[in-house]
């Protein structure tokens, strides 16, 4: 026989009683309200976070960008001291292999005294462009949407600064 007592339901053979069964048992877990603030919670860290990281990784590549325009440039100037002419020098063809997101090569056909170097951005850093002159005048001559070109100098971040 089945015997409802509160929360409780006895069951019984005969004259013996075999069990007790708690009909209000206790269930330990998280709630589906909870689950979802934590998702609404991750979900906002993230939208902060993830544009400060993109922007930290390309401010990254821009460092490698203009430290290889810098040996570049030291480059040309040795082999101009040797050569007193800047014309058909080794480090103006194009390399793809200093850096993984930018070219490096000489705008135009450097003369005996003059030359332009620039890096061109690829993959992620398209639409950047960094040029270093014989005199050592820096530019910034293009750069993808939201961000400032400079003639004087080479943006490293969003606001144009350098």
């Amino acid at each position: 026989m089945i015997y409802l007592n509160g929360g409780n339901m006895t069951v019984r053979h005969s004259t013996q009683q075999c069990s007790n069964i708690s009909l209000a048992t206790k269930v330990s877990g998280f709630t589906l309200i909870e689950l979802m603030v934590v998702v609404v919670i991750i979900a906002i860290l993230a939208s902060i976070a993830l544009p400060a990281y993109t922007e930290y990784v390309m401010r990254s590549r821009i460092a490698e960008a203009t430290s290889g325009l810098a040996s570049k440039r030291t480059q040309l100037e040795l082999f101009f001291d040797n050569n007193r002419t800047y014309a058909a020098a080794p480090d103006c063809t194009s390399d793809t292999t200093t850096s993984t997101a930018f070219t490096f090569s000489c705008s135009g056909t450097p003369d005996a005294t003059t030359y332009t170097l620039q890096a061109v951005g690829s993959g992620a850093m398209a639409g950047f462009t960094f040029t270093v002159n014989q005199a050592n005048a820096r530019a910034t001559t293009a750069v993808p949407a939201g961000w400032t070109t400079s003639a004087t100098c080479w943006v490293t971040r969003k606001g144009g600064s350098c």
